[in-house]
């Protein structure tokens, strides 16, 4: 439901009137600041952190959202621009990153209560150019996104231990920050197909990217080089899960997950009875996982991903993203809001 969301039209469509060579127009909603709504809970939403104890989600419209008492109540951010958000990463309490449609990256230093518009689709074109040296084919192919204007989305954020932080998306957007400085990964990777690139997650040395048609990237060497991994799926993966014990978890279409013990060398299916599309996970503070069906369907692992139980969800919600609230209950975002859920059956 997340991955087929943030293609919206307005994400996808070229914008009219631009020529070779020259920069398409900004669309004005990277301007408008998100409007505040009673409806901000009810709303869609599309991704979900922590900063610190505090909860935050993101969604349509430039919607963010953050509670400060585990999810029971809820305040709206300040947000200057009307972009779909897709994506959220924190360093901490305070700094904290949100991507998403037009190549939208914002920063907050509050813990997601204001945010700043700090990087758009334009300048990633213009990033991408830079990083094309003297290669007159990826100078062209630079030159043609640019012209396009800033239509496609960033789609997931990964902020290292190391502080560096890794932005994916459509068409085979990849850049990175360190420090202060922005690059792009596109020559690093090896997507000549520009497949769109779904989920990314670092823990320093190590970087996984997954993407569709079973797309699987690594780098052992702080994202300096990157490899294609054999793939054991052809189908889409959504989403990425590094665990405290160093195992990786891949999972996306129609319930596929699989599981490595060695960096991605190779894969181990694990069962899944749940026939439907998994769009996030995460590791709780007891070290248990949790991932996430599109339909809400929690799956619960205790031997780190070698199986799951299935948990139906209660009430269907079509489901976006999760994060822990607390011991007890985790915070569910989705195309109609969310739902704070209990884990008493777990």
């Amino acid at each position: 439901m997340k991955r087929r969301a943030v293609f919206g039209a307005a994400a996808l469509g070229l914008l009219a009137g631009a020529s070779a060579g020259h920069a398409a127009p900004l669309p004005a909603v990277l301007g408008q600041a998100a409007q505040p709504t009673p409806l901000a809970t009810r709303s869609a939403l599309l991704a979900a952190a922590r900063a610190g104890q505090r909860l935050v989600l993101a969604g349509e419209r430039g919607l963010v959202v953050y509670s400060d008492n585990g999810g029971q109540q809820w305040q709206q951010a300040e947000v200057p621009a009307q972009v779909s958000l897709t994506a959220l990463a924190f360093a901490n309490a305070q700094q904290g990153w949100a991507c998403g449609h037009f190549g939208s990256l914002l920063q907050t230093r509050d813990g997601g209560q204001r945010w700043q518009l700090v990087l758009d689709g334009q300048r990633l074109a213009e990033l991408e150019l830079a990083a094309a040296g003297d290669d007159e084919a990826l100078r062209n192919a630079a030159q043609r996104r640019l012209a396009e204007g800033p239509d496609k989305p960033l789609l997931d954020l990964s902020l290292s231990p190391d502080g560096a932080l890794y932005a994916v998306g459509a068409y085979g957007l990849a850049f990175v920050r360190q420090g202060e400085a922005w690059q792009s990964l596109h020559t690093r990777l090896p997507n000549r197909k520009r497949l769109h690139l779904y989920a990314v997650r670092s823990d320093g040395p190590r970087v996984f990217i997954a993407g569709e048609q079973g797309l699987l990237l690594r780098s052992l060497d702080g994202g300096a080089h990157f490899e294609a991994l054999p793939s054991p799926y052809k189908g889409s993966f959504f989403g990425l899960l590094l665990t405290r014990e160093g195992t990786l978890l891949a999972y996306g279409l129609r319930g596929n997950v699989w599981r490595s013990a060695d960096q991605g060398d190779s894969w181990t299916a694990v069962a899944n009875p749940v026939p439907v599309s998994l769009s996030a996970g995460l590791q709780r503070q007891d070290g248990s996982l949790l991932l996430l069906a599109q339909n809400g369907d929690l799956l619960h692992s205790r031997d780190d991903g070698r199986s799951f139980l299935r948990h139906n969800a209660l009430p269907p919600l079509p489901s976006a993203s999760l994060v822990e609230a607390d011991a007890g209950h985790v915070v569910l975002a989705g195309l109609r809001g969310l739902q704070r859920l209990p884990l008493s059956f777990i």
